[in-house]
């Protein structure tokens, strides 16, 4: 897996309506530390959000990066696309708390929000508890695993 020093690699992506709050996540990442690989969009011009989500899933799956990070203008529309893939699990948040807690009780490996929805300075701060929080495991394991589809398990 790509990484900076101790830093995982994160990938981020976003649509036209969460390109402005993807810019100011993927530039505190880089001042944590963090290897960015930026997935697009690059602009506010209209784009399809299910293409982006689609791609820092695989970076994700692949191993070319630790965690994702998604945006769109709610950020619904990029969790429902992210969760469609296997060892996916995409939580939509607003705050530091529900970025905390998607991380320990669910293993939480890409993380929604909506550029409409939140601001920087919370998106912020829920980033980085995302990515400082541990998954506590333990009693969460058997809930976790029922998460995983019997198709992907089986493989």
């Amino acid at each position: 897996m790509a990484e900076t020093g101790t830093k995982p690699a994160v990938a981020i992506g976003a649509d036209h309506a969460g390109f402005v709050l993807k810019a100011a996540l993927a530039e505190a990442l880089v001042a944590m530390g963090h290897e960015v690989l930026d997935l697009g969009t690059d602009g506010t011009a209209s784009v399809d959000y299910p293409d982006f989500a689609h791609a820092v899933c695989r970076a994700v799956a692949e191993g070319r990066a630790r965690f994702g990070v998604l945006v769109c203008g709610t950020g619904i529309g990029m969790s429902i696309a992210a969760n469609r893939h296997p060892g996916i699990r995409c939580a939509l948040v607003h705050d530091a708390t529900g970025a905390r807690l998607t991380r320990a009780h669910n293993d939480a490996n890409v993380l929604a929000m909506g550029g409409r929805m939140t601001g920087v300075e919370p998106a912020l701060d829920a980033l980085r508890a995302f990515l400082a929080t541990p998954y506590e495991g333990g009693r969460h394991d058997r809930r976790v695993a029922k998460l995983t589809p019997a198709m992907e398990s089986a493989r």
